[in-house]
């Protein structure tokens, strides 16, 4: 993916690059939001020094001209002390004591600034990090399951800890207005001409920035999939959970050649705009080069014609300078601008994508307790942007209080099943009740305390043995006894008792003084997790693959004794594990092909009596 050559194919039109410009606003209302005392000092600040440069040339011009005067007038006599009996060194030390507090003072209130952005920057900052953790949450499981979306993450999350520096981009522009304005004065007073000259020397650097600044937008808007793909790689080629695959199946070099192919791509292209960059600045940095002493060569000339005095001279020709240098990091810096903001389009668009999966206006409260039971009723979906129906006309009730176990082979439709009870997804056909209300009339939060799930791939938390077990109910993670009773009733207190610090041990290896655990040790404190949340549906997918036969029968025993009068959704493959369920549902291309206990269904001698005997032949 090379960048365009022709500038008609960079990225957005006139009309939409001007539109993210309006992200300044969103931006400067939250960083305002963040800090209104910094933000204001910041502002106030950079007023007051932007008035410093014109007044120090305005001393300095005093000065030389003082000293021009005095020198024209002869000595008062041989020693200082007859200056000042004279009193003529009066307005010359006047004139350097305000000069030398007008620099002085700026000194410092630089500093202050440079301290000011540097606090407002880290608010911000993390503010915006935040914000974007708590939107994140807001979003359906679909905006993480598909690469799109996954994009934009990516992109939003470059620009969360670095967007600020924009602002303090647009304040020193508007300082440094309001210097060019003070000295513009001056010029225009003397030598008008010079400001014409100057605007036109610059108007080829402006088009040159503006054009790079779109281009490395371009870039790295496009190079996200293969940033991602990038991070993705230099993760796993270096991380503790990898480790032993990488190294059982060598495949360090491969990982290490993909990361060079994929890293020498960006490098080129960002190589290939930055040469053009700097030959293009160069060149056109000559020409206001050029224009500068032209100017200062029309200044010196009227100066020897008498027009303009010594004092004048170095007024005007500072002036110049630096209006010259003010005009260049204003035109040049609203471009950057500009193509800042683009970079603030990756951060809002993220922050624009709204949920699907919402809570009704007025939600029903959730059965306490659940008297009938749950109820799915000609459900049908498929997941976006896929034609493809992982269930259609699904038909099955779990009775209050009933353990029900899903059986069917990969693809058939169990886990969908698992994220459309908890509504991670909506159905697109059929409904799914509990006690006959709509899953869709119930709160989300509300469905979601109620229903206690453990899927296979659960996270293991870089926490304390406690808290991996107490996230599970977070509003009670600080009750060690509910803690302590779900670890029991897992059979993780086992686990827990031999760590050195048992409860408040670290575990994982991602922080100091952690310690690891096997799968089966960590599969435990899932399991714990779930009934931390003492929840009237307990949902477990493949719950204890790690686990081996006689601690999976220990669980389950325990499960089945204690969820006695909470309603069970059981998923698995193992059979001595379903057959302990109340009923066993058999799927197929996500429609229910048999159901009954474990003795009918193999009496049936269908589908389920083929995989049972399958499973248990291997066992002979």
């Amino acid at each position: 993916m090379r960048p365009p050559e022709n500038p008609a194919t960079l990225p957005f039109a006139k009309g939409e690059r001007l539109k993210t410009v309006r992200h300044l606003g969103r931006l400067f209302a939250q960083i305002w939001a963040t800090s209104p005392g910094l933000v204001a000092a910041s502002l106030v600040l950079r007023l007051v020094i932007a008035v410093q440069p014109p007044l120090v040339l305005l001393f300095t011009k005093l000065i030389i001209d003082e000293v021009v005067k005095q020198t024209a007038l002869g000595a008062p006599g041989p020693a200082i002390g007859d200056w000042f009996a004279n009193g003529r060194l009066t307005p010359m030390l006047l004139l350097l004591a305000g000069e030398f507090a007008l620099v002085l003072s700026r000194d410092l209130i630089n500093r202050a600034i440079q301290l000011v952005d540097t606090l407002l920057g880290e608010m911000h900052s993390n503010r915006v990090s935040l914000d974007l953790m708590r939107h994140a949450d807001r979003l359906d499981l679909k905006h993480f399951e598909q690469s799109e979306y996954q994009d934009k993450l990516e992109r939003a999350r470059r620009q969360a800890s670095s967007r600020s520096t924009v602002l303090s981009q647009v304040f020193g522009q508007a300082q440094s207005v309001v210097t060019a304005v003070a000295l513009a004065a001056g010029l225009i007073l003397y030598a008008p001409l010079l400001i014409l000259l100057m605007a036109v020397a610059l108007a080829p650097a402006v088009w040159g920035e503006f054009r790079f600044n779109r281009l490395a937008y371009w870039i790295s808007h496009n190079r996200s999939p293969e940033r991602r793909q990038l991070e993705y790689v230099r993760q796993i080629g270096a991380s503790a959970e990898s480790a032993k695959e990488i190294k059982l199946f060598g495949l360090g070099d491969f990982l290490a050649e993909r990361f060079g192919t994929l890293s020498a791509q960006i490098y080129a292209e960002n190589k290939k705009i930055g040469i053009e960059r700097t030959i293009w600045s160069a060149s056109l940095g000559a020409i206001s080069t050029l224009a500068y002493y032209a100017a200062y060569g029309y200044i010196v000339w009227r100066t020897l014609n008498g027009e303009f005095t010594i004092g004048d001279l170095v007024f005007l020709a500072g002036s110049f300078s630096g209006l010259n240098g003010y005009l260049q990091q204003i035109l040049i810096g609203f471009t950057q601008i500009a193509g800042q903001s683009l970079y603030l389009d990756d951060l809002f668009s993220f922050f624009d994508i709204e949920p699907t999966v919402l809570d009704p206006v007025d939600p029903k409260p959730f059965p306490q307790p659940i008297r009938q039971g749950i109820v799915f009723d000609n459900v049908g979906f498929k997941y976006p942007e896929s034609e493809r129906w992982i269930t259609r006309n699904l038909n099955f009730t779990i009775g209050a209080g009933e353990t029900v176990a899903l059986v069917g082979e990969n693809g058939a439709g169990k886990t969908t099943i698992v994220k459309l009870l908890t509504r991670l997804y909506d159905a697109d056909e059929g409904r799914i009740t509990i006690d006959g209300i709509d899953l869709k009339d119930f709160a989300g939060t509300d469905l979601r305390a109620n229903i206690g799930v453990i899927f296979q791939d659960f996270l293991r938390y870089a926490m304390t043995a406690r808290e991996n077990i107490g996230v599970g109910r977070i509003e009670a993670s600080g009750d060690l006894e509910r803690i302590m009773r779900s670890a029991n009733q897992s059979l993780a207190d086992e686990v827990i008792e031999k760590l050195p610090q048992q409860y408040d041990q670290p575990v994982g290896r991602m922080f100091n003084k952690g310690q690891d655990l096997s799968g089966g040790e960590w599969q435990k404190l899932a399991i714990a997790r779930a009934y931390m949340r003492e929840a009237q549906i307990i949902v477990l997918d493949e719950p204890t693959a790690a686990l081996d036969a006689r601690a999976e029968a220990e669980v389950f025993s325990r499960f089945k004794n204690l969820s006695s009068d909470a309603t069970a959704l059981l998923i698995s493959h193992r059979f001595s594990t379903v057959r302990m369920a109340d009923r066993i549902i058999v799927l197929n291309e996500g429609q229910v092909l048999e159901a009954g206990t474990h003795e009918e269904l193999v009496a049936l001698g269908g589908r389920y009596a083929e995989l049972f005997e399958l499973q248990a032949a291997g066992y002979r």
